[in-house]
Parts: C-alpha cells; structure tokens; sequence
C-alpha cells in the first residue's frame, strides 16, 4: 500500500515549493532510490500544465568520475547542463544515496578543481534564483544508508523526515504558510540589525550585517525547512567559532571543526579527523575561505543531529555558517565553488547578540522585538 504522505509531499512541493504553473520547464533531478517520489511529483506536474524533463541518476558515477577523470575532464563543463540552467523555470532536486559514504576516499584536490570549474555555472544558477527567474528546491528520500547515519531504522527514518515536513498533518502546505507567517516577523526584525555576535563555549565570533537582507526560509528551496539566512559582509567576520556537530561535504566527514576569523577570512581551520580536506576546501578559491551564509535554525520539530545538512541545519536552536558562495538575494557578494554549511549548536549555553543586545539564549529568542518562531509538535526519535 502506498504511504499518502508521498503524494501529499509531491503535492507540496509542486504546488507550494515550486509553484508550478502551465507552460513551466521542469527540471527534476534525483536518484532511482526515490522513484516513488519522483513519480508522484511528475504526475502533480504534469497535471499543473508543466513540460518536465528528468535526470535520472545512477549510483557509483560521481566515485568514478574522481578516480579517472583527467585534468581536463575535471575542467570541463557539460553544455547541456548550461543550457539547461539557462531555460529551465523550476528544477526540483530529490537526493537519495545508498551509499553516503561513496567519496571518502576521493582526492579532495580533484574535488576542489571540479568545484572550481563548475563555480561560473553555479553563479548563473544562483543570479537567476535571485532575479526570480528560476525557482528551485531539493528534498530528502528516506534511504537505508541515511537512516544509518542518522541511528535510526529504516521505519523511524521515515517517521522523522515526514515529520519534519509536517506531512502527517491533514494540510501540510496550510502548516508551512502558518510557519512562513510566524517566521517572516523574525526575518523583519533582523532585517533592522546591523552586526551579529555569537557566543558559546569555544566560541566567539562576531560578523556585519548591515546593508543585508535576512531571508525567510519557509519550503520554497529546501523541504523540509525552517530557517532564516542572510550574506554577512564579506570581510566583516572576526573571532573564532568552534562547529558543534560533525560538517559533511561531498560524502567526506570532518570532526570537531575550529575556525579562526580576522578580516573575514579564515586564517586558522582545525579539525580532529579530515582536517587536509577541510584545508583543501578552504583554499579552493578566492571565495572560499569567507561566509557566504550566516542563519539561524527554526525548525523545532528537529531536535537530533543525523549527518544529513538538509535537516542539521534547521535544527531549532542552532546556527549555521557557510563557508563560500553566498546568495545574490541577501546582497552577499561572495563567489566560490564551495558553499558548505557547518552547525553550532546554542541550546545549551549559547547566546546571539544583534548590536550588543542579547536576544537569544540557550536556543531561544528572548528579546520580544525579535519573535520566537512557533514550535510544532516536537518528537525526539532515537
């Protein structure tokens, strides 16, 4: 028997992620793990008027492509894929491994030269979502392998990721318009501060704001969301953060993530295990070594850690920064061929300053000018 929430998130994501209308180019991408889904929202498409394309991913390729390619294969990018970013009105991204741990061994120099090749059609991507011209979003299919990671069973996994999209309510699209509410006078009240501090234990880092705009993340590019975002001023960052949670990049994990800031550059990156990845990542280009993206986690009904950013990052309670490329639309300027987001969880002890004044502590926002967002039925599944 079918679950309904597979159709339900179809549904959301074409009609209220996507918008999709009659005459829209849709491009979705994904794995033949999630076929269930990725059937489901071509329907939905297909019944909203859409012309969808698909791309239909073969596990063990990207392993491959590293192992062999030449440098000028690890330079070369597709035409197709230029073509495609360039007409496509809405592109729907379903990620699904078997395997999370596929490219560990990878040479991480080999990834950075293949991330720096693909950094001008990154850019178009990003230039076009932020002129409105291209909408997007990308979502998670429960897989064994993801459910491993996160130290759950198959059965749980899928408890959890239906959860955190709320698609066990009876109108989950009518919950995230509730939740984009509720998030937006947050967004509106950051949009007034000028510099953010963060202190935690280990950690004290402080970057500008000012002249950015703060974004409300509400299941229009990822789903599930739950967050609010913006570009810091590019060589505004000082001070030193240390990540609470493992960072995953490109299937590779580095622990115990510490950062050294001056002039908004790192100018110190440790780690306890990857470290020579997490160097080559950070001297991979111009950009790389500056934020690109600072936010803070609204989803409360995430509570665990599960090696999967998509989810980590919205933790309710947290903040991510994002090392690289940062989004047009907060006004950030950074280019890279990196974006790699990396979790510091506040809920115990960490607090947030917004021009000197504390509005957040231990995971919550205090200052009534600044909203806590709405909670949600909230589980913890272990």
């Amino acid at each position: 028997m079918a679950d309904p929430r597979v159709e339900k998130l179809a549904n959301l994501l074409i009609e209220y992620s996507l918008k999709i209308r009659k005459g829209d180019v849709l491009l979705i991408r994904g794995q033949d793990l999630a076929a269930p889904l990725i059937r489901q929202a071509y329907r939905a498409a297909l019944r909203r008027g859409a012309n969808v394309e698909t791309q239909i991913g073969v596990e063990g390729l990207a392993e491959i492509f590293y192992a062999e390619a030449s440098p000028a294969q690890l330079a070369w990018v597709s035409p197709t894929a230029r073509h495609q970013t360039r007409r496509i009105d809405a592109m729907l991204g379903v990620w699904a491994d078997t395997n999370t741990r596929a490219l560990t061994n990878a040479d991480p120099k080999r990834m950075a030269a293949a991330a720096r090749a693909r950094k001008g059609l990154n850019k178009l991507f990003l230039d076009r979502a932020a002129r409105g011209e291209l909408r997007w979003v990308g979502t998670q299919w429960p897989t064994n392998a993801n459910a491993q990671d996160a130290e759950m069973s198959l059965a749980e996994y899928e408890q959890f990721v239906f959860s955190a999209g709320h698609l066990d309510d009876p109108d989950p699209i009518a919950t995230w318009k509730a939740i984009s509410k509720s998030q937006q006078a947050l967004t509106k009240a950051l949009n007034r501060a000028k510099e953010i501090r963060l202190v935690a234990e280990d950690t004290d880092l402080t970057f500008s704001c000012a002249g950015r705009k703060w974004i409300n993340c509400d299941g229009h590019e990822n789903f599930p969301d739950g967050e609010v975002f913006t570009g810091p001023v590019e060589r505004s960052a000082a001070g030193h953060v240390r990540f609470s949670f493992p960072a995953v990049h490109g299937g590779r994990e580095v622990t115990n993530v510490f950062l050294e800031f001056s002039g908004g550059k790192v100018v110190r990156a440790q780690a306890d295990k990857g470290e020579d990845f997490l160097k080559a990542m950070v001297a991979m280009d111009k950009g790389s070594c500056y934020l690109g993206e600072a936010a803070f986690g609204t989803n409360y009904s995430i509570t665990q850690y599960t090696r999967n950013t998509l989810f980590d990052e919205k933790i309710g309670g947290t903040m991510h920064l994002a090392l690289g490329a940062g989004y047009p639309e907060t006004g950030g300027r950074n280019q890279s061929g990196l974006h790699w987001d990396m979790v510091r969880d506040l809920r115990r002890g960490g607090k947030v300053y917004a021009d000197g004044v504390l509005i957040q502590e231990n995971g919550r926002f205090i200052d009534r000018r600044f909203p806590q967002p709405g909670r949600s039925r909230a589980k913890r599944h272990k």
